[in-house]
Formats: structure tokens, C-alpha cells, sequence
């Protein structure tokens, strides 16, 4: 199971430290949303802009749903379309992880 952690801090850095069109900060916000809505740690503080937070929270929570008129309602309110994955590729991430490793902890013995 340790290489799982391993595999999770490598896709972690990769997506929210790394270069890309949006700041770090606002990824790592992203990320740490959705895995508190996705049963993790309620971790990080930073602040997501307005018009992000329910496109976040809808992945976190039921991405499934997604339409095109979500992503054409951020183009509208001024975000580009690499931003929109950035943000997209974060939450799914966040959220990911979280339940990654809340059931890593169940294998554990552990309560999640």
C-alpha cells in the first residue's frame, strides 16, 4: 500500500505545484474543497473566486453532470478554457485522492 502513497504525493505534486496557467495556490484550494467534500481532511484555506466554486463542488460531488453550457457559463464570466481544466483537473484530483485514501485506510484497519 505504500507504493499507492507514493503514487498519490507523485500525481499530487504534478497537478497542484507544478507551472501552469493558474497560480498553485488557487489548485491547492481547489484540491482541498473537493476532498473535504469528498470525505477528506478539511485542509487549506485558499480562496476560490466566486464563479469557480460551484463548478468545483459539482465535480467533487457529481461531475457526472457537467454540461457544456457549465463550461460556456465560465467562458462568459472571463475564464479561458486551459483555466477551466486546470481548475477541472484539480478538484477531480482533490477528490480522488481523498476517497483513495480514505479507503487505503479502511485496508489499514484504520476508520475513515
Amino acid at each position: 500500500m505504500e507504493r499507492y502513497d507514493e503514487l498519490a504525493e507523485n500525481q499530487r505534486r504534478a497537478v497542484l505545484s507544478r507551472q501552469g496557467l493558474t497560480d498553485p495556490a488557487l489548485r491547492q484550494a481547489v484540491a482541498a474543497r473537493a476532498a473535504a467534500l469528498s470525505g477528506g481532511p478539511a485542509a487549506g484555506t485558499g480562496e476560490i473566486p466566486e464563479k469557480l466554486r460551484e463548478y468545483v463542488d459539482a465535480i467533487a460531488l457529481h461531475a457526472y453532470r457537467i454540461t457544456d453550457e457549465d463550461v460556456a457559463a465560465l467562458l462568459r464570466a472571463g475564464c479561458s478554457e486551459d483555466e477551466i481544466f486546470e481548475v477541472a483537473v484539480s478538484a477531480a484530483v482533490g477528490a480522488g485522492l481523498a476517497r483513495l485514501e480514505g479507503g487505503l485506510a479502511v485496508l489499514r484497519g484504520g476508520a475513515r
